[in-house]
């Protein structure tokens, strides 16, 4: 029977997955960069912010391609995807081709915004198969991670380069998910673990690093903070922020040798018994056998109902969710993708501070329907 310690990394490799995988989020960071070296209007700009967005109405291919692959093939494609449409632009900002076109520009950040919905999905069937009877705290904590990315990047970029913003943001974008996905894709599939015990404590104490970790990312956007902090500072805070959930499956694999290391220790003891104590004895472990039956603890799962796009489009619940998320957060990702202008048309220079702090604020909101799931079991 595969580990508990090996169920708990595979929350953590989706954790990572999703910190790095809001890519277009940092694009308030340098897109007044963008619109000078593109020579492009304000207008062409929105643009280019609506094609990474629009490209996730194409993430239904994701979902195609998680029925009939691998999931760490199914992350591969998603992270490559990323790599071609940011990879590409970076190469021609910084003069190494010089025949694209703005609806070149288009097209590739269009396909850049399609290739998270491919990391997105890969993340919530993991969730959602290695954590059953707990699938909705494991894909709204997971899911939170990703309105830490633009904090995760502008804190990198901050601190490698802040004067070359535009560069420094494709750059990673194109390059970090790659990076990240080739590392986890080894965890990234089902792990089968009958009765997982202590799930609610692991959750707990997931909840407990988690909002510490989005206490620390609020704090260091403040510029009370970073006047006081070096950017390199900022940057190994927010990176060992990350790092922490691997306490968990760290902490479970120790307790998994302890437990091993007893059981081993048990069987080499050597005992002498007379007959009518070997007798009790086993009559003993008779009742406690039977009485073992009548406790034993089992997890109800609940059973997950699979519909086709023909019943899902008959469900009142579908198309709230549409119009909720369309009227929504649709308004949302509009001014976050014009922040950076706003800031600047009001005289702010502290572009970088500002997309952290909303970053790190949006990690809250991420995460308090996840929490409150939690409570309400």
């Amino acid at each position: 029977m595969p580990s508990s310690t090996l169920q708990w990394l595979s929350l953590v490799a989706i954790i990572w997955l999703q910190a790095i995988s809001g890519t277009n989020t940092d694009f308030p960071t340098y897109s007044s960069q963008l619109k000078q070296i593109l020579s492009i209007s304000q207008v062409q700009l929105n643009n280019l912010a609506f094609a990474s967005d629009a490209g996730k109405l194409f993430g239904w291919f994701s979902g195609l391609a998680a029925i009939y692959l691998p999931l760490w093939l199914v992350l591969i494609i998603g992270s490559f995807l990323g790599l071609i449409g940011y990879g590409v632009q970076f190469i021609f900002i910084t003069n190494q081709v010089s025949s694209l076109s703005y609806w070149h520009v288009f097209l590739l950040t269009f396909l850049a915004g399609n290739s998270i919905c491919w990391i997105n999905t890969v993340c919530y069937v993991i969730a959602i198969r290695n954590f059953l009877s707990y699938r909705q705290v494991a894909v709204g904590l997971s899911t939170s991670y990703q309105g830490l990315s633009a904090k995760l990047y502008t804190n990198i970029v901050d601190f490698v380069s802040p004067h070359n913003k535009a560069k420094s943001f494709l750059f990673l974008n194109s390059l970090v998910p790659v990076v990240v996905g080739l590392i986890v894709a080894p965890l990234v599939r089902e792990i089968e673990v009958k009765n997982p015990k202590h799930s609610s404590v692991g959750f707990a104490l997931m909840f407990v690093i988690t909002i510490g970790t989005g206490i620390y990312a609020v704090i260091s956007s403040l510029q009370f903070f970073t006047n006081k902090v070096s950017s390199l500072g900022v940057f190994i805070g927010i990176i060992i922020s990350i790092l922490l959930p691997l306490l968990l499956p760290i902490s479970v694999k120790i307790k998994e040798l302890l437990d091993s290391w007893h059981k081993k220790r048990e069987r080499l003891r050597v005992y002498n018994f007379t007959i009518e104590e070997n007798t009790n004895y086993e009559g003993r472990t008779d009742n406690e056998v039977k009485d073992g039956k009548d406790s034993c603890e089992f997890q109800v799962v609940g059973v997950m109902e699979e519909i086709g796009v023909k019943l899902m489009l008959r469900r009142i619940n579908f198309w709230l969710y549409f119009f909720v998320y369309f009227f929504g957060a649709t308004i949302g990702l509009v001014f976050l993708n014009n922040l950076g202008q706003i800031a600047e048309s009001r005289g702010c220079l502290a572009t970088s501070s500002l997309v952290s702090l909303s970053s790190s604020f949006g990690f809250f909101g991420r995460l308090i329907p996840s929490l409150i799931d939690y409570f309400n079991r």
